[in-house]
């Protein structure tokens, strides 16, 4: 096999070596549950699922991580802001994340671990630090001695004198350099704690990924992944902290995805502009939002829109018009052989293509490509009145696995009736206002989903074909 992948710690695309052949050991940072996950939190969700599942058909088995963050700073407001208990919070939204996540076709990681569940595991890593003299207590929190560790910032591209000149002290911290990071925090009045060697309090925030990685797939791990806002300090951290208590490499390869934005400016609660996937998918298919971020390389800056979600609507809607049209033309196909292998052939070129791009560091925008090239070659051999049964199958067997790669279904969302009558009183004022274009584009969307309009001197109808 050779997949090749992009590396964050060494700045260049490898050839991917797994630890074991044929296995692979995965951890993704998952999200803070304190609220319904934003595009942002999604959009690792989606790409490191697809890596994912082409790893699964590349013939590796996967052993997928991703934890919940659910006890931290903003989950305790979240409770004091809601009058309710931190566990009862992250419950809830931990339940909403996989309702989400769902819908845009991402499958459950194998495991999900929560601090909650795994804090004996996280002490006792702390503890083992203190005793290598990586870590000391200070009035009841605990800190990480990060100048102990040689190669601190090896992750980020940062030297020591770099980092300081950020670093600072927070109102309340005691630590003994500023660059130290907290591993373990004393519970301030009407907080949620546990005990520990070091009196009442709970983890900081990095120390939990270490602890849970090393669980439940050892020491060292083939992928790490997550957002690019991840890399520093989060992902630095992590690789301290696990690597002065193992020894070992922590993470053979690094993988973080892009950042978005929102109508081309940067999303921030500063600017108020996130946008909740549990809303978008109120609108909008959530398929759809699935395939408008695999449009783009994982590792690029993305642009959300609603425009551009409705374009990439259309665009996807093309492909599985085509699917629906093999289905449809199956109905009716034949044993009989008109240039069968050319045909198969053709469809094989594709494939070899499709796993080319995704070899080359999932690159599921020029995989995505294929599809529409393969889409173009079934219509154009429905369009030739071809109807040899294992042409069709192989057709429609290539949208499958493909789609499959991706995460993507292909069954057509149905239409409600009081949606399309929306559309078309949209496409009446349309061409009142002269507005040709965007009636036809009305016009052509509804044909995408099989509606058939009939204009008549008593106005227009519609009818599902």
């Amino acid at each position: 096999m050779t997949i090749q992948l992009y590396n964050t710690l060494t700045r260049k695309k490898e050839m991917f070596v797994p630890l074991e052949e044929g296995k692979v050991k995965m951890y993704v940072c998952g999200p803070t549950v304190y609220n319904y996950i934003h595009i942002g939190n999604a959009r690792p969700a989606i790409v490191f699922d697809t890596v994912r599942r082409y790893l699964e058909y590349r013939g590796f088995e996967v052993k997928y991580v991703s934890n919940f963050t659910d006890v931290d700073d903003k989950l305790i407001r979240a409770a004091n802001q809601l009058g309710e208990d931190v566990p009862t919070i992250a419950n809830r939204f931990i339940h909403a994340y996989f309702e989400d996540v769902s819908a845009l076709g991402c499958q459950k990681a194998d495991v999900h671990p929560r601090v909650m569940e795994n804090m004996d595991i996280i002490i006792d890593f702390i503890s083992q630090l203190i005793e290598k003299g990586y870590a000391y207590e200070s009035e009841g929190d605990v800190y990480f001695r990060t100048r102990k560790f040689d190669e601190y910032g090896k992750l980020s591209h940062q030297s020591i004198d770099e980092l300081r000149v950020g670093a600072r002290i927070e109102v309340g911290e005691k630590k003994q350099d500023d660059l130290d990071f907290a591993l373990w925090k004393a519970a301030k009045e009407g907080e949620i704690f546990w005990e520990s060697p070091w009196g009442i309090g709970r983890p900081g925030w990095h120390i939990e990924c270490s602890a849970m990685a090393k669980k439940y797939l050892g020491e060292t791990i083939d992928i790490h992944a997550g957002g690019q806002d991840l890399t520093f300090p989060h992902h630095e951290n992590e690789i301290a902290q696990s690597e002065a208590l193992s020894g070992k490499t922590f993470a053979n390869y690094w993988m973080h995805n892009g950042y978005i934005n929102i109508d081309n400016e940067k999303m921030s609660k500063s600017l108020g502009n996130f946008v909740l996937v549990h809303d978008i998918i109120k609108k909008h298919n959530p398929q759809v939002l699935r395939f408008f971020m695999l449009s783009v390389h994982y590792r690029n800056p993305i642009n959300y829109s609603e425009e551009l979600l409705e374009s990439t609507k259309a665009a996807f809607e093309r492909l599985t018009t085509s699917y629906q049209n093999l289905k449809h033309r199956k109905e009716a196909s034949t044993d009989l052989t008109n240039n069968n292998q050319e045909w198969l052939e053709k469809i094989e070129e594709l494939r070899g293509q499709f796993i080319k791009d995704m070899d080359d560091d999932f690159n599921t925008a020029n995989a995505i490509s294929v599809l529409f090239e393969l889409s173009k070659l079934a219509n154009y051999y429905l369009l030739e009145k071809n109807t040899a049964k294992i042409v069709i199958d192989e057709f429609i067997n290539e949208f499958e696995q493909l789609f499959h790669v991706l995460g993507l279904t292909l069954e057509k969302e149905e239409m409600l009736d009081e949606e399309i009558d929306a559309l078309l009183e949209k496409r009446i004022q349309a061409r009142k206002d002269r507005n040709f274009q965007l009636a036809d584009q009305i016009r052509d969307q509804l044909k995408a989903m099989n509606i058939i309009l009939e204009d008549t001197p008593q106005g227009t109808r519609w009818k599902r074909g």
